[in-house]
């Protein structure tokens, strides 16, 4: 079943996040499912203003944590459960959520091995993750700096951290393949060069997010339509290289002593 993309918010009309978000709904739709009358229970970590919200929303019953007040005060006011806490201490109880997504979220926390143990706790047995992260360190760009980035990531690297905190990978892939030499040849040109004024949460205090770099309305539709592409190939291939990256993983039970 595909589930479509509702225009919402702002945000939706930038080719970055629509493309992420086809990408998700792609893994999600095929391996989770619509939820019927909201009975899964979807804790968005990280999850801000809740921009995520009304995509997520097909899946399940939506609540959000954010370790700052001033997203969250948007999430509610957009009508959406918000609770402020730290990532690394979520403030649910075990095995309390079928769904968690982790949304371009682990590579702000200097402890990504602590969030990923926390997802774990927080998630029943066989419930399921999903979690993007920005791909390759020779990508590094103002982009990190303003987003108070700790690192970016390979495919195997987050792979592996998964498995160690007992996730079985069912897919994973890298995204914005198709963009990747334009987004390479961006970043090296535009090293030594000051970076656009971009509000930031992190170093503005009137800001509740990160703003997106401003894109022109013909290059916004090309690339949108590129992220459009690449969604429908999705479904079938992975791809080997792009700026991001895409995960959806299953929660094994833990092993007791009697199963060994």
């Amino acid at each position: 079943m595909n589930i479509s993309m509702e225009i919402r918010l702002e945000e939706d009309r930038h080719w970055w996040f629509a493309s992420r978000t086809r990408a998700i709904l792609t893994f999600l739709t095929q391996f989770v499912g619509p939820s019927a009358a909201g009975e899964r229970l979807i804790l968005d970590v990280g999850g801000g203003a809740g921009n995520m919200a009304h995509h997520l929303q097909h899946f399940g019953r939506y609540i959000g944590v954010d370790l700052y007040a001033r997203p969250l005060r948007v999430a509610r006011q957009r009508g959406l459960t918000g609770v402020q806490g730290d990532a690394v201490r979520l403030p649910f109880a075990t095995a309390a959520f079928d769904l968690i997504a982790l949304l371009d979220t682990v590579e702000h926390i200097a402890d990504d091995h602590a969030v990923l143990a926390e997802c774990y706790r927080v998630l029943r047995d066989q419930g399921i993750l999903v979690v993007t992260v920005p791909a390759f360190m020779f990508l590094w760009s103002y982009n990190d700096e303003l987003n108070r980035h700790q690192r970016r990531y390979t495919r195997g690297e987050l792979i592996s951290k998964l498995a160690k905190h007992g996730f079985h990978v069912l897919r994973s892939s890298y995204t914005n393949f198709f963009i990747f030499p334009l987004a390479l040849a961006t970043v090296v040109t535009r090293r030594g060069e000051p970076p656009p004024h971009l509000a930031s949460l992190y170093f503005d205090d009137d800001a509740y997010q990160v703003d997106m770099e401003p894109v022109p309305a013909p290059v916004n539709a090309i690339l949108t339509q590129v992220g459009r592409v690449e969604a429908a190939l999705l479904r079938h291939f992975s791809f080997p290289w792009g700026t991001g990256i895409i995960a959806i993983a299953r929660k094994e039970r833990a092993r007791t002593q009697s199963d060994r």
